[in-house]
């Protein structure tokens, strides 16, 4: 009898504890307790459809920006850059046309233009990483979202729809002598400036001959 008794009260505590212990996905329970109910893979799907392509269309061509930026260059950052506050890094989104003249593991090399006012630039193909293409839409306010992760999170979806979207098929096209149509976001320093040294992270590219 006592070793019935016994059993009962074991089962009844297997019982009790089984169904006061449940298990939640991790992203979950950061989700609750952020109080974050954005679904921010969405929300980057919809920016990028929907909202990006009003900042590529008004992208300035990347040969004005470097004349102007030669000339001019206040005029070429008041006008035409985007930051999210006081500092020298400015982004841009630019356009252009340019042939291949290296294929690198982690970059195009393009050459824009010809003879004097000829210059080159890199396409990245392979770490697409960081804010550029966020910055450079200047389409977003960091105050808008919940917190500076939100905010984070949209630069890491643009930057990987465009590591599966758009790379893979212009890597397994380009060649060298290609003639390439780009668009992009290009980050610069306005008090050290490297024109001969940009790196452009690739929303649009196109082979065109």
């Amino acid at each position: 009898m006592r070793i019935f008794k016994y059993i009962i009260a074991v089962a009844a505590l297997l019982f009790v504890g089984y169904h006061s212990v449940y298990f939640q996905k991790l992203s979950e329970v950061r989700k609750a307790e952020s109080g974050n109910d954005t679904d921010m893979e969405a929300y980057t799907r919809d920016f990028w459809d929907n909202k990006l392509p009003s900042s590529i269309e008004s992208a300035i061509d990347v040969k004005e920006l470097v004349a102007l930026i030669k000339t001019q260059p206040e005029k070429a950052f008041a006008e035409h850059a985007h930051a999210l506050g006081i500092g020298n890094l400015q982004y841009f989104m630019v356009k252009g046309e340019g042939q291949i003249t290296a294929v690198n593991d982690n970059n195009v090399e393009l050459l824009i233009g010809r003879g004097d006012g000829s210059f080159k630039l890199r396409i990245e193909t392979e770490l697409v990483y960081g804010n550029s293409v966020r910055d450079a839409s200047g389409l977003l306010n960091m105050n808008a979202f919940k917190n500076t992760s939100e905010f984070n999170e949209v630069s890491a979806g643009l930057n990987k729809i465009i590591r599966k979207e758009v790379l893979p098929p212009f890597k397994k096209r380009a060649k060298k002598g290609d003639v390439v149509r780009f668009t992009g976001a290009v980050e610069l320093n306005s008090r050290f400036l490297k024109l001969d040294d940009m790196e452009v992270t690739p929303v649009q590219l196109q082979i065109v001959k």
